[in-house]
């Protein structure tokens, strides 16, 4: 029997979600277990599994667009079903409404079996295998996916395989405009892209942020970091060590590992620490569970591989939710110093620049040092001014001798 596809509540608290690729065209046979349609949350990619055999009947919403939580978006026909009015299963569903109506067609759809295998033979041939990341700079590249041989799983085409094909001479797509207007593209935003900007225009409104600044003399750890990383079986890296250092921070200062909530503070018992990851569709901040007891080498390779799946949209739920702290590393960059934006409802963020050589003044001598600058951001309802002072000294500590962060 026919039954609609609701979209799923695929995180926590979600009202909406889009569909960002449909993995099967109308009339493919579906197996329990296989990815129907991957759905694009605030933060990642997840994919939509078939709980039952069944067959892909309709399409109810193209990929892009943004529909609520539980809203109809497919219907699925039982194997064999050949008579199915789609349209009243809708108005039997209540599904159509002013807000958002699927787009159907008038007349019901009545496909005769042979019909059916038909359209379940093209579009297996046509069907293509290909992640999300990759799709995308296929798209950025002018290629056809179906020209491309997938070196993934089962033949999936991943990132990889697309930056090994020569870019097509295809000539970006721009708005209409007169000839004597300025020419520009509109790039549609994602929805991590709109959850973003929302959350970051409440943060800096509602959030009352106050910044302290700090140096901090980086011989120390340079020395001990290349020491560690002659023998180390994967290269340590200064971010590692802050990562390190944070958590022990919140560690051996308890009252700065807190989060706000309207009805209490919430005092954290482990050191969760968010690391913020640039992505294609914007910013993530994944979570290093446990950071203070973990070694540099496990922060290292967590971080990596966190990073990494981030940057291709699979991250899970729970990957990127929780912490009380994140740490926004533009050293890399070659950014001295900025100051970052609260992300709600941890009570800090940590903004840290490139480390320089610079004059500074040691036994009451000029010479030149190796400085980092770090400005932390506080939300001033859950951290006084004076218990984030001392934390960020803690904090120094731990980098100008940072042999104690790992005993």
């Amino acid at each position: 029997m026919a039954k609609l596809l609701h979209m799923p509540e695929v995180s926590a608290n979600a009202t909406h979600a889009a569909i960002q690729n449909w993995t099967l065209k109308e009339g493919d046979t579906i197996s329990a277990g296989d990815c129907i349609a991957e759905i694009e949350t605030e933060k990642a990619l997840v994919e939509l599994a078939a709980e039952e055999d069944a067959v892909l009947g309709k399409i109810l919403v193209e990929p892009g667009r943004e529909v609520e939580v539980g809203a109809p978006i497919g219907v699925l026909f039982a194997r064999g079903e050949t008579n199915v009015d789609i349209a009243a299963l809708l108005a039997k569903a209540g599904a159509l409404s002013a807000a958002n109506e699927p787009v159907v067609d008038d007349a019901p759809v009545l496909q005769p079996r042979a019909e059916v295998a038909s359209a379940i033979d093209v579009c297996h041939s046509e069907r293509i295998f290909a992640s999300p990341l990759a799709r995308r700079l296929a798209a950025a590249k002018g290629l056809d996916l179906t020209s491309l041989k997938g070196s993934g799983p089962n033949g999936r085409i991943v990132k990889r395989d697309v930056e090994a094909a020569p870019a097509a001479n295809a000539a970006l797509t721009s708005v209409a405009a007169p000839v004597s207007a300025i020419d520009f593209d509109e790039v549609p935003h994602s929805s991590m892209r709109k959850t973003i900007a929302r959350r970051l225009v409440e943060s800096k409104a509602t959030v009352p942020h106050f910044y302290l600044e700090l140096e901090c003399r980086m011989e120390p750890l340079l020395a001990l970091r290349e020491q560690v990383n002659r023998t180390a079986s994967r290269k340590i890296s200064i971010n590692d060590f802050i990562v390190k250092a944070v958590a022990v921070a919140l560690r051996q200062v308890p009252a700065m590992n807190v989060t706000w909530t309207e009805t209490a503070l919430r005092r954290y018992h482990q050191a969760d620490v968010c690391v913020a990851v640039s992505t294609d569709s914007g910013l993530i901040t994944p979570v290093v569970r446990n950071a203070d007891s973990k070694a540099l080498s496990q922060i290292s390779a967590d971080v990596a591989e966190l990073a990494g799946r981030a940057r291709d949209g699979r991250l899970h739920p729970e990957e990127y939710q929780g912490g009380s702290f994140t740490i926004s590393n533009l050293g890399m960059f070659g950014v001295e110093q900025f100051s970052a934006i609260i992300n709600p409802p941890h009570a800090a963020i940590l903004a840290v620049g490139a480390t320089q050589l610079k004059p500074v003044v040691e036994n009451g001598e000029l010479t030149v040092g190796s400085v980092l600058r770090c400005t932390l951001s506080v939300d001033h309802r859950a951290v006084d001014g004076a218990l984030a002072a001392q934390w960020l000294a803690v904090f120094k500590g731990l980098l100008e001798n940072p042999l104690g962060m790992l005993i």
